[in-house]
């Protein structure tokens, strides 16, 4: 790739990021990594295939390296990732009683939802996800 290319490439990345595209400070690196092979490029020619292999090692090197320190600055603190519908809330279609099961909707999905808790649950209750077993729901009264 030519050097330009480069540059132009990591220019639009940084645009992204900065103005449109809300990719957690991703495309930064990325963007700025592209910049640099490109410099890197008109400063000594570089075999195509040393240009990808620089430009991977320093997008991910920088990633690893920079991004948690530069996204706590600029933005707080980093996003929490949630992987399950554990600590979500559910409205329950049917009274449970203690250890008792229904169907609920949940996140656009129907699961089964058991009362884990030792009071029962109104039908129209608020109801907090506390574990997920296989595909069971874990729900105790929400306070």
């Amino acid at each position: 790739m030519t050097w330009w290319g480069w540059v132009i490439a990591g220019a639009i990345l940084l645009a992204a990021e900065l103005s449109f595209v809300n990719a957690q400070f991703y495309l930064v690196f990325i963007g700025s990594a592209a910049i640099l092979v490109g410099l890197a490029t008109l400063a000594l020619p570089l075999a195509e295939w040393l240009q990808w292999g620089l430009f991977a090692a320093l997008a991910i090197g920088s990633m690893v390296t920079f991004r948690s320190r530069i996204y706590r600055r600029f933005r707080g603190a980093t996003p929490a990732v949630k992987t399950g519908p554990q600590g979500g809330v559910i409205t329950l279609p049917a009274a449970l009683a203690a250890g008792d099961s229904c169907q609920a909707e949940y996140g656009g999905s129907y699961w089964t939802v058991r009362n884990d808790s030792d009071s029962p649950l109104p039908a129209g209750s608020r109801a907090r996800i506390v574990a997920v077993q296989h595909l069971t729901l874990l729900v105790r009264p929400d306070e």
